[in-house]
């Protein structure tokens, strides 16, 4: 007896699946030209699979597998048909060795106007900047520098696993972007790299940075104008200059920041531990809901400082007062060392006092001498034990009466 065949019910979803697996395609350098030799230049072979998976109607990858390939500057550029875009890099992208190559070009690698694009991987971005650091050292007339990797004008961006190297400025920026997830990654330069920020944040939102390693020469993270709902933690910092939100308040009209999350954070030998930094300027900018918690300080300089009259080296200073008004930012369960005798700073504006300040169970040793705290119109309030003690000024409460004293006599 020759039994029935069992009838496959085909839904739209199963046809939907089917249709879109046998149509995704991988564009690997290699086969469009790219050549892993680290000299030979690989620039055009990589716009031609962006070109492709950026044109195709389907989901995409780009496939990078190991050896060194010579890329110079490239922009990668939407708005795609694809709704997804992978970049799968195994191997490492070299930026020109002579800085100049790349060095006035703001940026070596740039993504603008794409939506849905992932990259991933074990691979390295090299920004080979060497050259251009020892220029900068010398004094010598040098170009300011490229980032490594820029993502601008975008949205439902996705960067996990890569590392990046010795970039010439920058390392990854995050700029005018939204739903942005940076995972896994890790930042490497020298510890005396001039204004190589690991990761900088501008004029984005929903944007979470975790699980990542940084050491560079500059800020591991820096938080700029009109950033909102920033989550990072879970990250190693050192060297480098801590994590900045700033500098803030150079323009007159800039956004502010507001949202912000730094958690499970430990800083080793930072010349900054959490900062807040602003020019002495007028400016309607803003710093509001900053959380720091659960913090590490292993002999970091300035482990907790607002600095609102911001000036690196000291040259060309405003010399005016800060317009920038910072409320609400809590300190949180930060312990460890302090390099510095100060390891508390609230050095804040005269014209916009800095308020609602929370310190709660802080307790920061200095490595030699005592640790203290120093405060300049700050006020806020201190909640468990907080060493050094706190100086700033407690502001009463709405529901709590004034007490005037005249002449003795309450």
């Amino acid at each position: 007896m020759v039994k029935p065949m069992m009838r496959v019910l085909l839904t739209p979803l199963f046809i939907f699946f089917s249709l879109s697996l046998a149509t995704a395609a991988i564009y690997n350098v290699v086969t469009l030209g790219a050549k892993g030799d680290g000299t030979s230049d690989s620039t055009n072979s990589f716009l031609t699979a962006w070109r492709t998976a950026c044109d195709s109607v389907y989901p995409a990858t780009i496939y990078v597998p190991p050896g060194q390939y010579l890329v110079g500057k490239t922009v990668f550029s939407g708005v795609c048909k694809s709704s997804a875009v992978d970049i799968h890099i195994n191997g490492t992208l070299l930026a020109p060795a002579d800085f100049r190559g790349i060095g006035s070009s703001d940026n070596w690698l740039v993504f603008e106007r794409v939506t849905g694009v992932s990259i991933y991987g074990g691979g390295t971005l090299d920004g080979q900047g060497t050259g251009l650091w020892a220029c900068k050292a010398s004094r010598q007339s040098c170009p300011m520098g490229a980032t490594t990797l820029e993502f601008t004008n975008s949205d439902n961006i996705s960067i996990s696993g890569i590392t990046s190297v010795n970039s010439q400025m920058f390392h990854i920026v995050i700029s005018n972007c939204n739903n942005v997830k940076v995972l896994g990654v890790t930042v490497q330069a020298s510890g005396n790299s001039p204004n190589t920020d690991g990761i900088h944040v501008a004029s984005s939102s929903e944007v979470t940075i975790m699980n990542s390693n940084i050491a560079t020469g500059d800020d591991c993270i820096s938080i700029g104008p009109g950033t909102t709902n920033l989550w990072i933690e879970q990250i190693n910092c050192g060297p480098g200059h801590g994590i900045s939100i700033g500098s803030l308040g150079w323009a007159l009209e800039e956004s502010g920041v507001h949202n912000v999350t730094v958690k499970t954070v430990t800083f080793t030998g930072t010349r900054n531990g959490v900062r807040i930094k602003t020019w002495a300027k007028p400016s309607n900018g803003f710093v509001n809901g900053v959380l720091f918690q659960h913090i590490t300080m292993v002999n970091a300089a300035n482990p907790i400082v607002i600095q609102q009259n911001y000036c690196p080296g000291g040259h060309n200073c405003p010399h005016q007062v800060s317009g920038v008004k910072i409320s609400n930012v809590t300190y949180q369960d930060i312990h460890g060392s302090s390099a510095t005798q100060v390891a508390m700073e609230f050095d804040c504006s005269e014209e916009q006092p800095c308020s609602g300040i929370i310190l709660e169970d802080i307790n920061l040793e200095g490595s030699n001498l005592p640790a203290k705290s120093s405060c300049v119109n700050a006020a806020g309030s201190n909640l468990g034990v907080v060493v050094p003690p706190s100086c700033l000024r407690i502001k009463l409460q709405k529901n709590q009466k004034k007490i005037k004293k005249v002449d003795g006599k309450t």
